[in-house]
């Protein structure tokens, strides 16, 4: 039998799971859905079909779901599916939770030993007529993009080996889609693993390269000349968690070590430049200027959400993200690189029109944190931030509402920078329930364009995508 969910702070509120998986069709809007946008936005999150073994939880942990508005001609269809990956199904079988995500000598002895295909709950991506849910530590999981009914682990044709991040980073000019992997060897280890898939889904290029240490690598980012790959002293270690400690864990002491690889060239080429310690989980953006590399970033003084290397939990005043640039000049021959804080407010889930991915932009975009005396979720606010003029606009979701990564959709293929659509879920505690917010990018502080309401709670989540297929 169930057993009732813990009261986890990832497990209460807007985190609180849903049990149901639902279809419908037709969601009330208010105000008007642009008659441009044509097409699904999807979303991916964790969300734990069972309470947790011994009570214990982390928010990476929980079972994937997909979430799905599907909008034509100012209508929005709505749906979301677990994604039924071997953990979701041999559970569902059991009726109770049997794997421990982070330490699997925590897991049943009835699944000992067993390798499964992930948890398939950090990002969604539409690329080469395929509909993928992300996970760092495993492969793509197929998904289906009209019914969200699962297909299963997808290696590329049997091409990829090993694990890929939830970030890959699509090539606007030549629908590349490059990616990395860590952990590419084992379950922790300092390998890592470097690919590009064509415009057409085709794993073209693979190389496997090592680390200064073993790492928790989320992201990454890629300018047309270069990829850039930031190994940050969260580490990872087997042989502490055998001893009872935490598997990943802050090391400052380790430094920060970002390698920067030519892009026509190979993992034979990375140059490995030196830092103070610091985290990020996302870029915004990246690019090239002749000699120039520079990377803007959410970062924080130390890792969230995890703790020291001794058990102790880390400090949250310094867990705190904010717009950083990093900028590094391979024309030197110092491993140092800069860094400058764009702004002072709290904000992760960064974005931008990623038509201009991989180069030089004007516009970001993010969720943002402006501490409101309610405070129901992390951010309550969505952030635009003009690189050109350094003006950052906000527009608070309201009061009770709190905000996950916001997405932009261009107005149309040939629309300016900017122009267009920002699209986000947003969790109102005041219904427990959400809806999806429509926001004219260019016009971010002002009134929403249209809200489509669910009778239910989306749970905080991670990351989403849109997808310009025909409904």
């Amino acid at each position: 039998m169930a057993q009732p969910f813990p009261q986890h702070e990832n497990l209460v509120g807007g985190f609180a799971p849903i049990q149901m998986e639902s279809d419908y069709p037709d969601l009330v809007v208010e105000g008007e859905i642009p008659k441009e946008l044509q097409g699904v936005f999807y979303r991916n999150g964790p969300n734990p079909q069972y309470s947790p073994r011994g009570g214990n939880y982390h928010f990476f942990a929980g079972d994937g779901m997909i979430h799905g508005f599907y909008i034509k001609d100012g209508q929005v269809a709505y749906k979301n599916r677990y994604v039924q990956t071997i953990k979701w199904e041999k559970e569902r079988e059991a009726g109770r939770a049997l794997f421990s995500a982070f330490n699997p000598m925590d897991s049943d002895e009835s699944v000992a030993g067993m390798q499964t295909d992930g948890l398939a709950n950090t990002n969604v991506i539409y690329h080469g007529g395929k509909l993928l849910a992300l996970e760092e530590a495993h492969a793509p999981f197929e998904i289906d993009p009209m019914t969200l009914e699962s297909k299963g682990s997808h290696d590329f044709g049997g091409k990829l080996v090993g694990p890929m991040t939830a970030h890959p980073k699509i090539d606007p000019e030549n629908g590349e889609m490059i990616f990395f992997g860590y952990n590419a060897d084992g379950m922790i280890s300092e390998h890592m693993s470097f690919h590009v898939v064509d415009k057409d889904g085709n794993l073209v290029r693979s190389e496997t390269f090592k680390a200064p240490y073993a790492s928790m690598v989320h992201d990454f980012m890629v300018t047309r000349e270069h990829v850039i790959f930031p190994i940050m002293p969260l580490t990872g270690s087997l042989e502490r968690a055998m001893n009872g400690g935490p598997v990943y864990a802050w090391e400052p002491e380790k430094g920060v070590h970002i390698g920067i690889m030519p892009r026509q060239g190979s993992v034979n080429d990375i140059r490995w430049f030196r830092g103070e310690p610091s985290f990020m989980f996302h870029p915004m953006n990246a690019y090239t200027e002749g000699d120039i590399v520079t990377c803007d970033v959410c970062e924080f003084e130390m890792a969230p959400l995890f703790p020291w290397a001794d058990g102790t939990p880390g400090d949250a005043s310094k867990a705190i993200p904010r717009l950083t640039r990093w900028t590094f000049d391979m024309g030197q021959n110092s491993d140092d690189y800069k860094t400058e804080r764009l702004d002072d407010i709290a904000c992760e889930f960064p974005r931008l029109d990623e038509r201009f991915t991989a180069t030089d932009y004007r516009y970001g975009y993010m969720a943002a944190d402006t501490n409101p005396a309610f405070k129901v979720g992390g951010f309550n606010a969505i952030g635009r931030r003009d690189h050109q003029t350094g003006k950052l606009e906000l527009h608070d979701v309201g009061e009770g509402c709190a905000t996950n990564e916001p997405i932009f959709v261009p107005r149309s293929e040939t629309a300016e920078e900017g122009e267009g659509f920002l699209l986000a879920n947003i969790y109102d505690a005041n219904r427990d329930a959400s809806h999806l917010l429509v926001l004219d990018a260019q016009n971010v502080e002002g009134e929403p364009l249209a809200k489509a309401y669910l009778n239910h709670r989306i749970p905080f989540g991670f990351h989403g995508n849109w997808a310009p297929i025909a409904l």
